[in-house]
This record gives structure tokens, sequence and C-alpha cells, in this order.
């Protein structure tokens, strides 16, 4: 049980840096670059987030996960999360925020997506190809890129996606950031972000939310693509994007 219990503590902790990201993408302009100025900033997106609803949660467990035999057999220790927040202010009432995160899953990395929604009366009709996205691949491979739909070169009138590119491994060699302030978690900004979690953490321990099982290596539970479907994202299939080499 003591291994279970760090197991879900160590789980946890990684909650924090997903959430530096979090607030890094939804914070409003700080006044200055000064450390403190832009952990205010952060620090209002982590009080203007609402409750979690349960239907917009999905825990899931890697079947093997309990062939450990310091795993208890009846064991719910989440080893996958995929939850929306919501955030209560003027610019982002209404936009889910989906955050996932995993253990044995089809791929390792860490990213941003920013999706944007269909163009009414599109002439392409393009939707087949999936929504144009702006994507910062934090690692493997650090880079930024935008997804786009864009026309097929040649007479033909078709549309296919493409993507613009920077990607950092090839423009920035041997760039080491500064020790900064800015880049660790205040004391209020923990507090903050651990209020969002800590409901949710405790129906775990009571046995509210189940985990749901799912195939090592897959992308996770099935319930989770369908909350996502639920939320508006939609799944680009056939596409893949790939780091280009020096």
């Amino acid at each position: 049980m003591i291994t279970e219990l760090f197991y879900l503590e160590l789980q946890c902790s990684k909650l924090t840096p997903l959430l530096q990201v979090f607030c890094l993408v939804a914070m409003e302009k700080p006044i200055s670059m000064k450390p403190e100025h832009i952990r205010d900033e952060k620090v209002k997106v982590l009080r203007s987030v609402i409750p979690m609803r349960d239907d917009e949660v999905v825990l899931g467990q890697y079947q093997g996960y309990k062939d450990d035999p310091t795993v208890p057999d009846g064991s719910n220790t989440p080893t996958f999360a995929t939850m929306i927040l919501r955030i209560h202010n003027e610019r982002w009432e209404g936009v889910p925020f989906i955050l996932k995160a995993g253990k044995a899953l089809s791929s390792r990395k860490a990213e941003i997506r920013v999706q944007f929604k269909d163009v009414p009366g599109d002439i392409f009709k393009s939707q087949k190809q999936g929504r144009n996205e702006f994507v910062i691949r934090l690692q493997p491979s650090e880079a930024i890129y935008m997804k786009l739909t864009v026309k097929q070169p040649g007479l033909e009138m078709s549309a296919v996606q493409s993507e613009l590119d920077l990607s950092y491994r090839q423009r920035y060699q041997g760039v080491v950031l500064k020790r900064d302030q800015q880049h660790f978690v205040r004391r209020d900004e923990l507090k903050a972000a651990w209020e969002i979690f800590t409901p949710l953490l405790h129906r775990i321990d009571e046995r509210k939310f189940e985990s749901v099982a799912y195939e090592p290596g897959s992308r996770g539970p099935a319930e989770a693509d369908r909350l996502l479907e639920k939320a508006g994202y939609v799944q680009t299939h056939g596409y893949i994007w790939i780091p280009p080499t020096l």
C-alpha cells in the first residue's frame, strides 16, 4: 500500500508543471517581465478556474499495472487522466482547456495544442482534413509549428494538411535558459493549484471515481476520446508531424 500511495503522490506532483503550462497559455499580459508580475498573472488564472465537473474527468489504469506484486489487487490508482478545466473570465468563458497525461501510452511527448474552429462557408469542404492547429512541442524535438489546411499544389482544387515549422534544434543550438524566478512556483500559486485538484483527489480516495482499464501502447481509454469529442475537439487522422533533420 505504501508503494501505491507514493505512486499516486508522484503522479499528482506532475500536475504542477502541467498547470504551469496551462497558466502560461491562459494568462493575461503582465505589466512587465519581472518574475513577480508574471507570477501574479498566473495566480489570477488559477483562481479563475471553476470547480471540475465529474462528467468532464476520465481516469484510467493500464492493463497489467496490478501485476506488480506491491500493488493491491483492488487498486484504483489512476495511471491516466483527461480532464477539462474552464476559466471564468471575460477572455476564456466557454473555452475548454483539456489536460491529458498518462503512462504506457502510444507516444511520449509534451505539447500544447491550440485548435481553431472550422471556418464558416468553407468552399474547399476541408473538414475531413482536420482543423488548423497551433502546436508548441515542449519535448522531445522542441518546436513551434502551425498545422494548416492548404491548397494542394497543381491545377486540382483540393486541400491537404501541411505546416509552418520553427524547430528549435535547427535554429537555436546550445541555448541554455538562465536561472530566473519566473520559472519557479510561488507559494500562493502552488496553493491555488492544489485547491483545483484536491476535491478530485478526495473523490478518488472515496472510490467515487473508478479508473477505466486501457491497453498499454494505446491513446488511453476510449472514454477519454469521447470526452474530447464532447468538448468540441476534433481528432486529426492521417497527419503526422515529422521533425525536420539537420
